[in-house]
């Protein structure tokens, strides 16, 4: 039988000299949103995914900061934002772009930004963008996708267990944590340093922590009916929008799935984009090739 803990703080004192950033917090509907503010210039937004946070772009944050104004939220329900049920906060997709908006309008950001987008991050990005074209001055892709699958392509049999049977979900996600642990072995494709496992799992430390590693499974929309497949669609439908932008795509080759057909439709989506592909990463590609990546972005951005 699986105990149930009650929430309880975010322990960082384990990796803190990782990430080693200041937090900072705004209220949304009374929620707190947390995020790094590092380095002053050009802002440049990093929106991570499931089961990740900021603590996932660390390294990029340390060397963009020198030139460039970092700023890297934590989704509601994850990282060191609030963690609250779904009776307060719907976990839906519209409400990370409308967080993602409140957020970046309160800060005011005069200049274009950057986006970085990883995972859920890319739909979460792509659908901002699509709001606030004139806002964008770069896009990043890093193994990501802001459109439907190739219709004969299935989500994996891991999500589609844990998207579609309750039960099974709450007993693993909630109770054992299985999302975020096996993320590490199956997302990486080297093994990870300790203190870095501890890291990406530490906000969901107890049953009530892991809530958004779930309600991002389950708000995958697969047909017409689910919450949020008609922003999907507009945002698969509209992508052509932002064919003027100026993209980099970082790819891990070894990426479960986000595989390799992913990266073909971003790239017939934008032919212009740069892209780079590491055929020893997967799909923690930060993890896995950090120098390589963070090089690649470096010089990108420098370019520009």
């Amino acid at each position: 039988m699986v105990k149930i803990k009650k929430d309880r703080q975010v322990d960082i004192s384990g990796f803190r000299h990782l990430y080693p950033f200041e937090s900072h917090y705004i209220n949304i509907n009374a929620l707190k949103y947390h995020y790094v503010d590092e380095g002053a210039g050009d802002p440049v937004v990093m929106l991570h995914g499931n089961p990740t946070w900021s603590f996932y772009f660390r390294e990029l944050i340390k060397t963009l900061s020198s030139e460039f104004r970092v700023l890297a939220p934590d989704h509601i329900g994850c990282g060191l934002s609030d963690k609250p049920d779904a009776t307060v906060y719907d976990y839906r997709l519209k409400s990370r772009v409308d967080d993602l908006e409140y957020f970046l309008d309160r800060l005011d950001i005069k200049n274009r930004i950057t986006l970085v987008l990883h995972d859920w991050g890319g739909m979460i990005g792509m659908a901002y963008a699509l709001r606030h074209r004139e806002r964008i001055a770069n896009i990043i892709i890093m193994n990501t996708a802001a459109f439907f699958p190739e219709k004969e392509k299935r989500i994996p049999l891991r999500l589609r267990l844990i998207r579609n049977i309750k039960p099974l979900a709450v007993l693993s996600v909630l109770g054992l944590n299985v999302f975020a642990r096996s993320a590490l072995y199956m997302a990486s494709s080297g093994k990870l340093p300790q203190a870095v496992k501890q890291g990406l799992t530490a906000p969901y430390n107890c049953w009530k922590n892991r809530i958004a590693t779930l309600k991002f499974v389950q708000d995958i929309p697969v047909n017409e009916k689910d919450p949020s497949y008609g922003l999907v669609k507009y945002v698969d439908e509209n992508l052509h929008r932002l064919a003027g932008i100026p993209m980099l795509i970082c790819w891990g080759m070894r990426d479960f799935v986000f595989d390799k057909t992913y990266l073909a439709k971003w790239q017939q989506r934008f032919p212009d984009a740069k892209v780079h592909t590491f055929p020893n990463a997967g799909h923690y590609v930060l993890e896995d090739e950090a120098d390589r990546v963070v090089a690649c972005v470096t010089d990108f951005l420098k370019n520009r």
